[in-house]
């Protein structure tokens, strides 16, 4: 049901470096570039992530509330993949744990435009 999420950066392609990067381990790469906007994801029949310039060329911002979850499999890629996000310079906001027990295990950061992720695994 999920074609894409969108989040607005500043820097265009130190956002791309950035998410190529972390994301790789699950597949990700640039499927789509243009001048404003970069679709990153496995597939273009997958959930994909997009970072862009905002359309309206105002100054990007975070919604309060507005969160990016991603499920990578398991709880070891949970930890694995937030360790890489604080190496490539995130900043934490919420160190791996069990959320729920024995239902939800998470991990978040903020990237560099302060937008929150959540590294996360169900079950």
């Amino acid at each position: 049901m999920l074609s894409y999420v969108t989040i607005g950066v500043t820097d265009l392609e130190k956002s791309a470096a950035f998410y190529t990067d972390l994301l790789a381990p699950l597949g990700a790469k640039i499927l789509i570039k243009m001048e404003r906007i970069i679709f990153i994801g496995s597939s273009m029949k997958a959930p994909m992530l997009a970072i862009c310039i905002p359309y309206d060329e105002e100054a990007q911002h975070c919604g309060n509330g507005n969160m990016l979850a991603i499920a990578p499999g398991s709880k070891a890629q949970v930890d694995e993949l937030y360790k890489k996000a604080m190496e490539l310079g995130a900043t934490c906001e919420g160190e791996p744990g069990q959320r729920v027990p024995d239902m939800f295990y998470g991990a978040y950061f903020r990237d560099f435009d302060g937008n929150k992720v959540c590294f996360n695994h169900f079950g």
